[in-house]
């Protein structure tokens, strides 16, 4: 972690009020590469343990949040099937400030507007920690993936191709 002072966002002030241990990792942001590959690589983590938050509407026009790893694709078909929906798909770049309260590139599963039912790529639960964003680009969380399930009350499950 870079000395720089760091100004707590959302997310970090719910992981503090509820005195969940985290640890913050920052990265340069500059050169514009900021989707979670490049991030994994910056932060020198191997991509299985950087996960993404994807945020998605049903035909309800419910929204759903999914957290996976950074190098997978959401299966939008299995997506609709675990909410009970008819179908998925993911909101646009320029919902989601509107929706989660955060950028694109710095959305975090945690501390957004409303609180969506959360699902967490099973894949998470085997790992001592996950890395997710902190809520701003060049910021992200390393949590223990069971901490992470409880805060936004989430759900383990399969989700990718």
């Amino acid at each position: 972690m870079s000395k720089e002072k760091i100004n707590k966002t959302n997310a970090m002030r719910i992981l503090d009020s509820r005195k969940v241990k985290y640890e913050i990792i920052t990265y340069e942001s500059n050169d514009g590469k900021i989707d979670g590959i490049s991030v994994a690589h910056k932060i020198g983590l191997d991509e299985s343990h950087v996960f993404k938050t994807l945020v998605a509407q049903g035909t309800s026009k419910e929204l759903y949040v999914f957290v996976i790893p950074v190098a997978e694709e959401l299966n939008l078909k299995e997506a609709a099937i675990i909410v009970g929906e008819k179908k998925v798909e993911m909101i646009h770049v320029k919902d989601i400030m509107k929706y989660t309260g955060y950028l694109r590139g710095g959305c975090s599963p945690i501390g957004q507007k409303r609180e969506y039912k959360t699902f967490i790529h099973e894949s998470a639960r085997k790992l001592d920690f996950i890395i997710i964003s902190a809520g701003k680009i060049g910021q992200q969380i390393k949590i223990n993936p069971n901490d992470l399930i409880n805060i936004v009350k989430g759900k383990f499950i399969f989700l990718i191709k």
